[in-house]
């Protein structure tokens, strides 16, 4: 469903993609750690078109982004670390808002539907952004991204600030949209989430793909020591 062949990308005389290669399948999630400049959002940034190649090949669901951007955007949901939402609308008139803008009209029944598939409790649906806690906002986002019929989901440091609570029900949403058939991509520095929740790992460091691993093969520990192995090497 994702796929990046020899993708390199440089911001003058730095690297910061340099001849990644990566592929994620329908139904899986694919965890890409890394410290802050690793690169993981400049590859995120590429899969959604918004950089340009220097060198190399992206594609989604096995269309060629540099010649069929309207059509690969049309399938991606965009989850980033901290949701844009209107904080004087309420998190259904966000939702009904932004399908209207991606031409999709839903009625109140369903919008509430794709609200709380995605873990937003009704009582909450008619309450103001303003008031909702980043992991509430998180779920509108992705109910944004659901109720588009999203095939692939990029998520840029999804669980970051969000409390225990609402970073275990992300991970469960992520999961089972996964069960449905969604290809998820997850930059993240959450080790330990990363190790519950995907199910092949990548280690990103000055934008090349140093290991790639299953989440089966190594314990949380496990995981931990590798990584700081890779960063302080």
């Amino acid at each position: 469903m994702i796929e990046l062949k020899n993708a390199s990308k440089s911001f003058k005389a730095h690297k910061a993609i340099d001849k990644l290669t990566l592929k994620v399948a329908s139904g899986e999630i694919f965890g890409l750690l890394g410290s802050n400049g690793a690169g993981k959002s400049t590859a995120i940034n590429l899969l959604l078109g918004i950089l340009k190649l220097d060198e190399g090949v992206i594609s989604v669901n096995q269309l060629d982004i540099t010649k069929n951007s309207n059509k690969t955007r049309s399938i991606i949901g965009y989850i980033p670390e901290n949701v844009n939402l209107y904080p004087y609308l309420t998190g259904l008139e966000n939702l009904d808002y932004f399908c209207l803008l991606a031409g999709l009209r839903y009625s109140k029944t369903e919008l509430n539907s794709f609200l709380g598939h995605c873990g937003l409790q009704k009582n909450n649906a008619d309450k103001r952004v303003k008031t909702y806690s980043k992991g509430m906002r998180q779920k509108v986002g992705i109910a944004i991204a659901y109720a588009k019929k999203a095939k692939v989901y990029l998520l840029d440091e999804p669980a970051s600030g969000l409390d225990p609570l609402a970073s275990n029900e992300l991970s469960k949403l992520l999961i089972e949209l996964a069960s449905e058939g969604a290809c998820i991509l997850m930059a993240t520095h959450d080790l330990f989430r990363a190790r519950e929740v995907c199910n092949r790992i990548g280690i990103l460091k000055n934008g090349k793909l140093l290991r790639e691993l299953s989440s089966e093969s190594v314990t949380a520990t496990e995981l931990e020591q590798l990584y700081l192995t890779y960063m302080q090497n």
